[in-house]
């Protein structure tokens, strides 16, 4: 059964982090994102204020981190917001974690274009390694979430681990880059079946002069 995807503010989160505060580099940053504003307007600066705290609950916990509820109070007031707006946000953004997630958060794109081109291998490759969907691994390395579209239906099947995308995936290259974090290396983002982004595969099948300059075809198209 997966987890609750909120924790309530139990005496014991509490005891954790009531006492969070910007971590003086990150309080530069956030007094630079909250001038970006006009004055009345710091509202606007939310989400990626609340991003910057669960970047740093993240740095503390070697996890790709979460808002506890203190954090989340603890934005409301840096901003002057009424709790209850900030908790609105971080409710309804995906970016945003409501619970503990591991050093990894692995969210596979379920939607119909990857569904069609193979996520399920992608999900087999995250249980072979002892990932459930909505749970974090024993370990903590790992947090498995099914996810809707991200965005890059062109490489389908994809999956976005933290901050990068993983795309053209197979049940091997899925294996091979999960092998590889736990390793502690990075793996190289993007398609993992050698193509350039979303170009074609095989190569382009139009304007095949582009691929080394900066070909002025307007010569040839006039001669037609």
């Amino acid at each position: 059964m997966a987890e609750p995807n909120r924790l309530p503010a139990t005496d014991e989160i509490r005891a954790r982090w009531d006492g969070f505060a910007w971590t003086p580099e990150n309080e530069a940053k956030a007094k630079t994102i909250v001038g970006r504003y006009p004055p009345g307007r710091q509202y606007s600066a939310i989400i990626p204020l609340l991003d910057l705290a669960q970047r740093q609950v993240g740095a503390e916990t070697q996890t790709q981190g979460w808002l506890p509820i203190p954090v989340i109070e603890y934005v409301a007031a840096y901003l002057t917001m009424p709790y209850m707006r900030a908790y609105e946000v971080a409710t309804f953004y995906t970016m945003f974690n409501l619970r503990p997630v591991g050093r990894y958060h692995v969210q596979v794109c379920g939607t119909t274009p990857c569904l069609l081109r193979g996520s399920d291998d992608v999900f087999a490759a995250c249980k072979a390694k002892g990932m459930k969907k909505g749970a974090t691994t024993e370990d903590g390395l790992f947090t498995l979430n099914e996810v809707e579209c991200l965005g890059a239906c062109a490489n389908a099947p994809m999956v976005q681990i933290n901050d990068d995308n993983y795309e053209d995936l197979t049940f091997d290259s899925m294996t091979a880059i999960l092998e590889a974090l736990v390793r502690g290396e990075t793996p190289r983002p993007g398609p993992q079946n050698g193509r350039q982004t979303s170009c074609p595969e095989g190569g382009p099948t139009s304007l095949t002069h582009m691929v080394t300059e900066n070909h002025d075809y307007r010569g040839e198209w006039d001669a037609r």
